[in-house]
């Protein structure tokens, strides 16, 4: 059964980001608003957490996970940046956008695109989400929450309890969320492709 945690979206409780960090390091999976839309996180070394996720969102192995960092600093851990995508990322932080790119090898291979040997990045605006990776210290794993033969992510927090209760280990309900995913850029090839037009702006990227 899934905890649930009514946490004030500009004043966010401690501790209650404290007890759900804590689920999230026992290899817990949780359901957490962002600047997009509802995702679901788990810990970055948490191999069931993978597989969890897989099997909600019924995902096959070229699916692409998101690493959800807090900064710069964390992603840049985590994938190879040259200068000209750097600036174009940076510009475009914190936001609703997924950038996919070269993983370095501090990610996990199970998380990796099985050829391209990719991965998705994000810097949320989002004040929860900020001080839960600010508490965690480290990236989540993290994937949209859009359940097979949906057409949009599930929005309402005591939805998602009521659904999913079984299969989620805590969901974290800040209030109106919303329904469009993140703009997803890959810039693993020569030129950065909109792979998936959403919440972003995709001008600066044409």
């Amino acid at each position: 059964m899934a905890k649930y945690f009514d946490v004030h979206p500009e004043n966010p409780q401690r501790r209650a980001i404290g007890q759900v960090v804590d689920i999230v390091r026992d290899n817990g999976l949780i359901a957490y608003p962002t600047d997009s839309c509802f995702a679901l996180g788990s810990q970055l070394g948490n191999r069931d957490g993978i597989d969890r996720i897989r099997a909600i969102r019924q995902l096959d192995d070229r699916h692409h996970f998101t690493l959800v960092c807090q900064n710069f600093a964390q992603l840049g851990q985590f994938v190879l940046i040259n200068n000209a995508v750097f600036r174009a990322i940076k510009a475009s932080t914190p936001g609703s956008y997924t950038f996919i790119l070269p993983a370095t090898k501090e990610v996990p291979r199970r998380l990796l695109h099985p050829k391209k040997k990719t991965v998705g990045v994000r810097i949320p605006d989002h004040l929860v989400v900020q001080a839960l990776l600010a508490e965690l210290g480290e990236p989540m794993l993290s994937s949209t929450l859009l359940l097979p033969g949906e057409e949009e992510p599930m929005t309402q927090g005591w939805q998602i309890k009521d659904e999913l209760d079984h299969v989620l280990d805590a969901v974290i309900d800040s209030g109106d969320c919303g329904t469009e995913p993140t703009t997803v850029i890959d810039f693993s090839g020569p030129e950065p492709e909109i792979v998936r037009r959403g919440a972003g702006d995709t001008s600066r990227f044409e």
